[in-house]
């Protein structure tokens, strides 16, 4: 009989894909899985391991979920990783590397024992990448899941890490671009989002309008709206000028959500120059939101009338997806997997400076036939490529593949 969460995805996707979910799984039955990541809250990546572990663990399988902790130090090093992996040019001292390559050490101690009799171990993004070296006589697989656009790194940083990732028995990177030139298997899995999760599930009516009142809202004024980290590549200071020269030809309000990530010692950096910037515009609101604040945003974005994503760089951006899945058009930078989900003149429009945001912003503001049309475009296109179902097919086809030593091709 189907469990009751697997029941509760079947009602969006169909029982065909529950059913292959569960064939999948059969031969990994009782296997024991370990996912390893920086951070349970904040980021992307947490969120989608917070319900991929327990539907594995429906599934059958073993699964653990561990995170790896450290000092300041430590998360000012792995940032400049991130920076460095993105494009920028960073240099990282001595000291730093030291206290990355320390940190990875005490984390080994702590979880060798399973890591060490783990099946397959999945290690996310740069920050626990040294484990693989510090666990000999480890007996299961290891994968790197880098979620990073890496396609034009800061070279000498990417041959630092190199050393620790070349070691693994296979990586998954997000799109073809971001890959880069590995002596193993390497696997092209893209992102999802959970449709029954908080920030996505359905909401009433009321619930959503109840952020008017509560954040100070006019509802005789449309909203834009961009949730992201306060992170300098989602460029909110863009997003505040797209707004300010669309402001000159419509009436609206601006709403820049989110927070801060336990792993991005920048955050609070650039929430300070967000805030400055909008000190002097009432009609836009700077929401600080914990992590925890996944219906607010849920009822943000169905209250808004388009939603922003003018990221500078972006690994994926599940954010773009999260709107679209509420059939809202989106209008994103032209960058990494923003480019997979934004079907240009389609699910939304692909843009590169403030000016085209606010360009598109005035076209569908003006044109809510084609705002509905995209929005009913884009929710079609989420359902078909990126929930979560989707995701954990693909990764228990590769583990299927990988622990049964099948090549290129996978029969199954």
């Amino acid at each position: 009989m189907t469990s009751s969460m697997l029941d509760a995805y079947a009602q969006i996707v169909g029982e065909t894909v529950i059913s292959h979910l569960r064939q999948l799984a059969e031969p990994l039955a009782g296997m024991k899985v370990v996912h390893v990541n920086s951070t349970k809250n904040g980021g992307g990546v947490a969120e989608i391991l917070h319900r991929l572990i327990p539907l594995k663990r429906e599934l059958g399988i073993d699964a653990r979920w561990e995170t790896i902790t450290g000092e300041g130090e430590f998360y000012e090093c792995t940032k400049k990783f991130h920076n460095a992996l993105q494009g920028t040019p960073v240099g990282i001292s001595n000291t730093l590397l030291e206290v990355y390559e320390k940190t990875n050490e005490r984390n080994a101690e702590a979880l060798r024992p399973q890591l060490e009799e783990a099946d397959i171990v999945f290690i996310h993004d740069p920050q626990p990448a040294a484990l693989l070296n510090l666990c000999p006589n480890r007996k299961g697989l290891w994968i790197w899941r880098c979620h990073i656009d890496v396609s034009k790194p800061y070279r000498p940083v990417w041959k630092y890490l190199k050393k620790f990732v070349v070691g693994f028995d296979a990586s998954i990177f997000s799109l073809p671009a971001f890959a880069q030139s590995l002596p193993h298997t390497q696997c092209i899995i893209p992102p999802s989002i959970d449709p029954l999760s908080e920030k996505n599930m359905d909401l009433s009516q009321d619930e959503i309008d109840s952020v008017y009142s509560r954040f100070e809202l006019d509802p005789d004024k449309p909203i834009i709206l961009q949730v992201s980290r306060f992170d300098r590549f989602k460029d909110p200071l863009g997003v505040i000028h797209a707004y300010k020269l669309s402001k000159k030809f419509i009436p609206l309000q601006l709403i820049l959500a989110g927070g801060t990530a336990t792993d991005d010692p920048e955050g609070e950096m650039v929430l300070n120059e967000t805030q400055t910037a909008v000190a002097d515009y009432p009609d836009i609101h700077v929401l600080l939101l914990p992590p925890d604040a996944h219906r607010i945003i849920n009822a943000l974005q169905r209250a808004s009338d388009l939603i922003l994503q003018k990221s500078i760089k972006e690994g994926f951006g599940l954010t773009v997806a999260e709107a679209m899945w509420k059939g809202k058009p989106v209008i994103g930078g032209d960058t990494g997997g923003i480019r997979l989900q934004v079907v240009n003149y389609h699910t939304g429009f692909l843009i590169n400076t403030p000016e085209g945001a606010a360009l598109r912003i005035r076209y569908l503001l003006h044109n809510r036939d084609k705002l509905r049309e995209m929005g009913q475009k884009a929710k079609a296109f989420v359902m078909e490529n990126f929930l979560i179902t989707r995701h954990l097919r693909e990764y228990l086809t590769l583990m299927v593949a990988l622990a049964h030593n099948e090549g290129e091709r996978i029969e199954l």
